[in-house]
């Protein structure tokens, strides 16, 4: 039996080319639970803004989430700031992630988290039904009154 490479022993676990990942967006609700309003973006259940860079804090969901907006993906790839620095005002650094719509699946890349399995992330791939749908259930989430 022939031997195989760890990459492709890994082939279909989350972080891998060929996996699919699950997005789920949550948002803080701000003051009094926090300073502000922030995005958390949980890519395969981790969230990839505190594991890529733990001083950083996810933008505006109204930034980020509308219709049309930043993350949604488009043929032409397009490098998209999803956190910055925390403190009173935004710090100069931040977070940026490349989106893009390869053929039938939306693909984040210039990634830099541990995994699950604290192998380096540095890419990642959607189902676009899946991905589209999230964003749309955390944007209406956010204009539901409490």
């Amino acid at each position: 039996m022939p031997r195989r490479s760890p990459r492709e022993r890994r082939a279909g676990a989350p972080g891998s080319p060929s996996a699919l990942s699950t997005l789920l967006i949550g948002t803080c609700p701000g003051p009094p639970a926090c300073t502000a309003v922030h995005t958390h973006l949980f890519v395969d259940g981790l969230d990839v803004i505190t594991r890529s860079d733990r001083r950083m804090a996810g933008l505006t969901p109204g930034l980020l989430l509308r219709p049309g907006g930043p993350l949604h993906p488009a043929d032409t790839p397009r490098t998209v700031a999803v956190a910055a620095e925390l403190g009173p005002e935004p710090g100069p650094d931040r977070l940026t992630v490349r989106i893009r719509l390869r053929g039938g699946t939306v693909v984040w890349s210039g990634l830099m988290y541990p995994g699950a399995d604290e192998t380096v992330v540095e890419e990642v791939r959607f189902r676009p039904e899946q991905y589209l749908g999230e964003i749309g259930r955390a944007y209406a989430a956010l204009r539901r009154p409490c």
